[in-house]
């Protein structure tokens, strides 16, 4: 991601309130507040501790970063997983020309009810950064990852075990992109950095997509912190505010301690801009505020939470059965 690296907030006053409102208790577009009893029910299917074994599980593949041997250990681990689940995956593959020379990349996607012609996107990152460059005694090490990269995969492997008990009234493609650390694998190392893999996916949406685009994209990153607070992200706030307004008011109603609004809104580059270039609904949850542990050797699995990450999940299946 981008723009946490360089820390700019973004202060909105009058047009937050306008967009995102005062209050996470107001009604949703269809003038209904979100009711608990459904994210009572969401509990019961979202479980926190099976994603956190799924954050041990890629920590224990090493760096998942382009071209390392835990890279490719990530994609089987999460074909075996929806294989399980008796869902197809489709690997995107190809090669990115960069400064340094091409890069082979892939995106796993994985479809739910794929003849339902009312879709909609989650997604996330599942490369890791190449070493702990912001680490501050040895920014050469490697970069464990479990909050910024495994969080993402397992909020959406876990996700789609509780969709497997519940389906949606909505077609759900899930989307694990590749390369969202950059064409150095250093993320906010890299002063040059830019997301790979979701920028090619949008490139061939067509081929994926032939009824016509997706009604929205939702992305997950850093999301286990065991202290997390999820603000709104500024751009989602202007490309979606009547999705980030749902979700937040569900996800305050769940857990009014992780879903916050302190009225500071930061820009964040990360995989949801490049469905906003395309005027795709889109938004972006992210546990920015990470600091000292960020893209360090301290990103490890004792800083996650399945308390957080059952919070999120829960949103998220209360967010897609009551669209």
């Amino acid at each position: 991601m981008r723009d946490m690296k360089t820390g700019r907030p973004l202060v909105v006053l009058a047009m937050a309130a306008l967009l995102f409102g005062l209050a996470f208790g107001a009604p949703d577009v269809h003038g209904q507040t979100p009711k608990p009893a459904a994210a009572t029910h969401a509990r019961k299917l979202w479980d926190g501790a099976a994603a956190m074994r799924d954050i041990r599980r890629q920590l224990s593949f090493g760096p998942r970063a382009m071209g390392a041997p835990g890279h490719a250990r990530t994609i089987a681990m999460i074909q075996a997983e929806f294989a399980r689940l008796g869902v197809r995956t489709t690997l995107q593959t190809w090669s990115e020309p960069t400064a340094g020379g091409p890069i082979q990349l892939t995106n796993i996607i994985a479809r739910f009810d794929p003849d339902n012609p009312h879709r909609m996107i989650l997604g996330t990152h599942y490369d890791s950064i190449i070493r702990a460059y912001a680490d501050p005694h040895d920014p050469r090490a490697i970069m464990p990852g479990a909050n910024n990269s495994a969080s993402g995969v397992a909020l959406l492997l876990e996700t789609a075990r509780a969709l497997r008990r519940n389906p949606a009234p909505v077609g759900v493609d899930f989307i694990f992109f590749d390369g969202e650390e950059g064409p150095l694998s250093l993320g906010a190392g890299d002063p040059h950095w830019y997301a790979l893999g979701s920028p090619h996916f949008v490139k061939t949406l067509s081929g994926f997509y032939p009824r016509g685009a997706p009604a929205q994209a939702v992305i997950f990153d850093m999301v286990c912190y065991r202290a997390a607070k999820l603000p709104p992200e500024a751009a989602s706030l202007a490309n979606a505010p009547d999705d980030v307004h749902r979700f937040w008011a569900i996800g305050h109603a769940r857990a009014p301690s992780v879903f916050v609004d302190d009225g500071r809104y930061w820009n964040i580059s990360d995989d949801h801009t490049a469905f906003q270039a395309v005027h795709i609904p889109s938004f972006l949850v992210i546990g920015f505020q990470y600091a000292p542990y960020f893209n360090t050797t301290a990103d490890t699995i004792d800083k996650c939470s399945p308390d957080t990450l059952e919070a999120v999940g829960d949103t998220v299946m209360t967010y897609i059965h009551t669209r």
